[in-house]
């Protein structure tokens, strides 16, 4: 039984059992002379070993009886992942991809990938939301997703879907290379000051800071150009082609590389003379006249001062409807002001009857991955989380200048997630597997951070203790990148890919401040649970509360009443829009009709 067994001929397509079982039979001499008792004995020798063979082959991959293991996934230079399986404590920390499932999980040799079906609806048009006519093959993921995430029961107003037709409508008339851009390029040219003279009107949003900061302040600036009848088109930095797929139909919505005003992008600052905050600190513009400059540069970052924050002012965006060009640098999801705007509130209103749900929608429309990291996403769901009765994601992402790793993080994580009944708790006195359970619960732990270290402290807690309860839990982390790379092109990837990954569990618990997790609930149409930031390295009380809604917190809203000129606290002026859990000073929107959101 331990002897190999030949090889079939290579050469012998016909048949490659009768192949086997001929090389068996010729080892104990010529079919001619022999007894039917030799023939029989020699087949009983050779099952056995065949048998034992077929096991081998279709081994599992993760059989912890044969050893506690983990499973790699190496990225090739073509971008395919390479499964391979080592032992575990290695210490390599330069995995691209890294899982290990609970060391006390029973029958794990039976665990099989399954195709997702979260959303037994079918619905790959999310309600009306997705526009049909692409071609699925360019884009999987547009017409996919749905099958993986869970169904929340919501649907887009009949308006915004209609307001969304109607954008992809204007977007094929006026989007690049079309007679109507060419002609507002010109006038761009020779900065023409008519303001009759353009049929269409454009924002162009300016690729700027990290990958979460980019989706939020597109998004952003898609619904100002939603609600100011303009074209979006985005400057593609170094990856916007490589992240994400085109979401408009029949027109892309990447900046033409030959824009006129490209080569000047980093010149464009609040000293600029087309800076709009600089332009009414000059008295450069006159509300009352109809010559207006065929372009505005609108400062909307994170450092603006009082004179660019009057964009959110209805006196100040009258005189900027009029102003063919606008071109915003932004890391901001400055969506809650634009519902202070008096002019946008009956189609905000519209819009989003369910006000809390604008980024749920927006980023869903806007962001499909693409092939490349389609793939990263759905290989490594399938392979480590769709096994799993529920799934359970947990975004960590420390803002202090050390090194790290910190203890009080890891005793925040254990029991923000413990109290709040996210996780199972531990026997520290069992000294083995206890429950008796035949098909005990499965949950999926899906860790994300730049860290290693807060992933291996849960899965050590799993490892060494079993669960009170006698469920089973699996801990993964997609990958460790030490520090944050915002140009390097796998890092992007890797990141867009955990952003969504962690979209697709069931429930959340996300960083104070990190729009990466923002985008992550967002998406997911989850209310996450926020870990309070610590200080002083001591675990807060209560380590993390749950959020009013899905919402982004804007981080940098303008504390000004427009109507009556002065300082005002704009957490305060509408019931839907409060100030964030994570950061006081911010606002978010919130929906106090439905407290389900």
């Amino acid at each position: 039984m331990r002897k190999r067994l030949p090889s079939p001929n290579p050469s012998d397509h016909t048949s490659t059992s009768f192949s086997s079982s001929s090389s068996v039979v010729k080892r104990f001499g010529s079919t001619d002379g022999m007894s039917v008792s030799k023939l029989v004995a020699a087949l009983m020798l050779a099952l056995p070993a065949i048998f034992l063979l077929s096991v081998v082959l279709r081994r599992p991959q993760f059989d912890l009886g044969f050893g506690f293991a983990d499973a790699r996934v190496l990225v090739n230079p073509g971008d395919e992942p390479i499964v391979q399986k080592e032992a575990s404590g290695d210490g390599n920390v330069n995995e691209v991809l890294r899982a290990q499932l609970n060391a006390t999980l029973p029958g794990s040799e039976d665990v099989k990938i399954v195709q997702p079906s979260k959303n037994a609806a079918g619905d790959k048009l999310l309600g009306g939301l997705l526009a049909e006519g692409f071609d699925e093959a360019s884009c999987a993921s547009r017409y996919q997703s749905y099958s993986y995430r869970k169904d929340r029961h919501r649907k887009p107003s009949p308006h915004l879907i209609a307001k969304l037709r109607s954008y992809e409508e204007l977007h094929n008339r006026c989007g690049p290379n079309t007679e109507p851009y060419k002609n507002a390029v010109k006038l761009l040219r020779s900065d023409h000051k008519d303001v009759d003279s353009s049929d269409c009107k454009y924002v162009v949003w300016i690729s700027y800071s990290g990958l979460g900061n980019r989706i939020l302040s597109i998004a952003a600036t898609f619904l100002y150009a939603l609600l100011t009848d303009r074209v979006l088109l985005v400057d593609e930095g170094k990856d916007m082609k490589d992240l994400f797929c085109e979401p408009f139909p029949s027109n892309s919505w990447l900046l033409p590389l030959d824009f006129p005003l490209t080569k000047q992008f980093d010149s464009f600052n609040q000293g600029n003379s087309r800076c709009y905050g600089k332009m009414l600190k000059d008295k450069a513009v006159n509300y009352s006249t109809n010559s207006v400059p065929s372009y505005v540069y609108l400062h909307v970052a994170h450092d603006y001062d009082a004179e660019d924050k009057l964009f959110f002012c209805d006196d100040d965006q009258s005189l900027l409807s009029k102003v063919p060009w606008l071109v915003m640098r932004t890391d901001n999801y400055f969506v809650p002001s634009l519902f202070l705007i008096t002019a946008f509130e009956q189609e905000l209103e519209k819009m989003f009857p369910e006000k809390a749900t604008v980024f749920h929608y927006l980023g869903q429309y806007l962001f499909h991955p693409t092939n490349a990291v389609w793939g990263l996403i759905t290989r490594y769901h399938q392979t480590y989380l769709a096994h799993a009765d529920e799934s359970l994601g947990v975004q960590v992402r420390v803002f202090d200048p050390r090194p790290g790793p910190f203890k009080h993080v890891m005793d925040q994580i254990r029991s923000c997630t413990l109290n709040q009944n996210l996780l199972p708790r531990v026997d520290v006195k069992a000294s083995g597997f206890t429950s008796s359970k035949k098909n005990p619960k499965s949950t999926a732990i899906l860790v994300t951070s730049l860290k290693l270290d807060y992933s291996d402290d849960l899965r050590s807690m799993y490892w060494e203790h079993p669960t009170s309860n006698g469920e089973v839990v699996g801990v993964y982390q997609p990958s460790h990148e030490e520090f944050q790379q915002t140009e390097k092109r796998m890092h992007n990837r890797k990141a867009w890919a955990e952003m969504y990954l962690l979209s697709l569990t069931d429930n959340l618990v996300t960083s104070a401040w990190s729009t990466f997790g923002y985008v992550a609930q967002g998406l997911g149409g989850m209310k996450p649970w926020i870990l309070v930031k610590t200080e002083n390295d001591t675990v807060p009380d209560p380590p993390c509360r749950l959020a009013m809604s899905m919402e982004p917190c804007f981080h940098a809203p303008p504390l000004y009443d427009c109507k009556e000129k002065r300082g005002t606290d704009t957490g305060a002026q509408v019931p839907h829009v409060k100030h964030c859990e994570d950061v006081s000073w911010g606002v978010k929107v919130i929906d106090p009709a439905h407290d389900e959101l």
